[in-house]
């Protein structure tokens, strides 16, 4: 990392991510975009595909993804790009997508998630937010690392959320086994071991020339919120500013992940949080903006790879 010193750009929240990727060559690079047949995931892989990346929609429903990938093709004129299936919540399936990748890879965005879902568990007994949001892409990030590594300067881009302000991860009952389950806990909490993973898969990688960011969309209307009740999205509404308008379309939804997939502006940058196209300061308490300090902790982060690892090893 170059230095300490908080990134700035020329984008705001109202910046689009064709925007943000304007004027970069992207030609010759390799992506994978988790999530990418829907919400902003579409609209990050059309920008890194404007750009020129050869583009992998990484999803659960291929089947709809090949129309979008079509979509996407027409609307950029670039025909690299693929579909691959991937449930982020079945170890099985990450597994069978790394051992189908093969060659470089230089962005990987980890965009998929599930939104305050009614309390679920997986086969392995794992809550399903954090199963998804964390220990999936966890599981993905480091099972293709040595394509990361080969790539030579290659990113992750870890989306988070404001979220994460409602909850740090509670290692003590991460999978809601003793505490009464609450979806918006638990997705706080995966959306906090979003942020931890860019901190310390940048300690551990930036050697590698693999470094990770983590950031915050923006407040946007997608199919991520098929689990929130209308009287939730009024009170985030109310809690982001006021008015439907202050919330973001798909196109500016998506700016910030791809700002830090591709800006020059973050070389040699990782570890840290954006929102709307900047670096995020510190949470200020009564504001729902800023990175909280234990999203940053390394010493939390450190932990919370060490048990992501012992979570799939005994699954």
């Amino acid at each position: 990392m170059t230095s300490s010193t908080p990134v700035s750009t020329p984008f705001t929240a109202r910046s689009t991510a064709l925007e943000v990727v304007a004027g970069i060559d992207l030609t010759g690079r390799r992506a994978v975009v988790t999530g990418g047949a829907s919400g902003i995931g579409v609209e990050t892989a059309r920008a890194l595909a404007a750009a020129g990346a050869e583009v992998t929609l990484a999803v659960r429903r291929p089947d709809d993804a090949h129309r979008v990938a079509a979509e996407i093709t027409g609307s950029t004129g670039n025909d690299r790009v693929h579909v691959a299936p991937l449930d982020l919540a079945d170890p099985a399936s990450v597994a069978a997508f790394v051992a189908g990748w093969s060659g470089e890879l230089h962005i990987l965005v980890n965009n998929a998630g599930v939104m305050a879902a009614p309390e679920t568990r997986t086969p392995q007994g794992w809550e399903l937010q954090f199963a998804t949001n964390h220990l999936g892409h966890f599981a993905l990030a480091t099972g293709l690392h040595p394509a990361l590594a080969a790539a030579g300067g290659a990113r992750i881009v870890s989306v988070s959320s404001t979220a994460h302000l409602r909850s740090e991860v509670v290692f003590d009952d991460i999978h809601f086994r003793q505490r009464p389950y609450d979806p918006w806990l638990a997705y706080g909490q995966s959306k906090t071991a979003n942020v931890l993973f860019a901190v310390e898969a940048t300690r551990r990688w930036a050697g590698d020339g693999i470094l990770t960011n983590a950031l915050m969309p923006g407040a946007i209307h997608t199919n991520l919120q098929r689990y929130v009740s209308d009287e939730d999205l009024a009170r985030m509404r109310a809690a982001s500013g006021g008015a439907a308008a202050d919330w973001k379309d798909v196109e500016q939804g998506a700016a910030t992940s791809v700002l830090v997939a591709t800006s020059p502006l973050l070389d040699g940058i990782g570890g840290r949080y954006f929102e709307d196209c900047q670096q995020a300061a510190p949470h200020q308490p009564g504001t729902r903006t800023g990175v909280a300090a234990y999203a940053l902790d390394p010493q939390a982060a450190q932990r919370l790879w060490q048990v992501s690892e012992e979570t799939l090893r005994a699954a």
